[in-house]
């Protein structure tokens, strides 16, 4: 059956077209008996009744999707898993994630005003017009904090900062006097290395330790090679990396010199990976709970819709998982 409309769904179920629009859109606050609800949600069910997402957004000035903007640099698993579980969290009341990679050849305003979207995230600070017109037009914005003012590019990142001190402290704790500092070669993300690397300095000049020594890493076997020569020429024995794969990378170069982790050179990356606990050795590494940060973003943009309180920030959750590669 083809053209449905809420009136054939409120008739079939003997009630105000009204009541079918605050069921189906899970409106709260309004009495509605869970029987009605009920034979609301059956009935179009079994008339193939599907609400228009047009209809919608010119009644209500926005759609039911959620738009993700990230910036033009590497999406490795870590924002994959936080957009599934944003995703899952929100679709149980009607809502849809859209991504968005954010390339400059096209203005931003193009898209939110082409989609009309129930609330924007950006994994990346806005432009202060674009926020300001985004929030002119009644658009939630957030960013993956949830705050409500992007934060300064020019401002450290506590979670960052906290990341690097995790690295260092839980190398310090095993006695490795010598740090040294795996920086990522793509300059895309060089916000978040300097951030990283900021508080891996703070946390070795607090430990009284020396200035840790900072090299480039790539994913190539020869070039990890070298920059482990090049450590080891310094005495380091300690690594922290700024992710992951350049960790795993730092791994597949010290193998290639002959040496052994962690007995010649310990190394802890960031993220928690899936492949993490199969490297040889298994990554050591901070992982940045992804989950609680999602299901956190999911219930700040339920809280706007619902008009009620937004709750509070579970905390950046980073924790270090011990393996044996420090």
């Amino acid at each position: 059956m083809t053209g449905i409309t809420s009136a054939d769904v409120a008739r079939e179920s003997g009630v105000s077209r009204t009541t079918v629009s605050y069921v189906l859109t899970g409106r709260n606050g309004v009495s509605i008996s869970e029987e009605t609800r009920r034979r609301v949600r059956e009935t179009a069910a079994r008339l193939g009744y599907a609400p228009s997402a047009a209809a919608r957004a010119l009644r209500t000035g926005h759609s039911d999707l959620v738009l993700c903007i990230l910036p033009d640099r590497p999406v490795g698993p870590v924002i994959e898993t936080l957009l599934d579980e944003l995703a899952d969290g929100l679709s149980g009341r009607g809502l849809s994630v859209l991504v968005h990679h954010r390339r400059a050849t096209r203005p931003l305003a193009d898209l939110w005003r082409a989609v009309t979207p129930r609330a924007v995230i950006g994994f990346a600070p806005f432009a202060d017009e674009d926020l300001l017109a985004m929030r002119r037009a009644g658009i939630q914005v957030l960013g993956t904090l949830g705050e409500e003012c992007e934060p300064d590019l020019d401002l450290p990142a506590e979670s960052q900062l906290a990341i690097g001190a995790l690295q260092v402290r839980h190398l310090a704790a095993r006695g490795h006097r010598r740090i040294g500092y795996a920086w990522p070669t793509d300059l895309r993300l060089g916000v978040f290395a300097r951030d990283r690397l900021l508080g891996v300095r703070r946390t070795c000049a607090d430990l009284d330790l020396p200035e840790p020594v900072v090299l480039p890493v790539g994913l190539d076997v020869l070039e990890a090679a070298k920059a482990v020569r090049d450590w080891r020429e310094q005495d380091v024995t300690g690594l922290a990396a700024y992710n992951d794969d350049v960790a795993l990378a730092v791994l597949a170069g010290v193998r290639a010199e002959r040496l052994s982790c962690p007995d010649d050179c310990a190394v802890v990356g960031v993220d928690d990976v899936p492949v993490a606990r199969l490297a040889s050795p298994p990554l050591t590494t901070v992982s940045q709970s992804i989950g609680v940060q999602a299901r956190y973003l999911a219930a700040l943009v339920l809280a706007d819709l619902d008009g009620v309180a937004k709750p509070s920030h579970p905390g950046h959750g980073l924790h270090l998982v011990e393996r044996e590669s420090a």
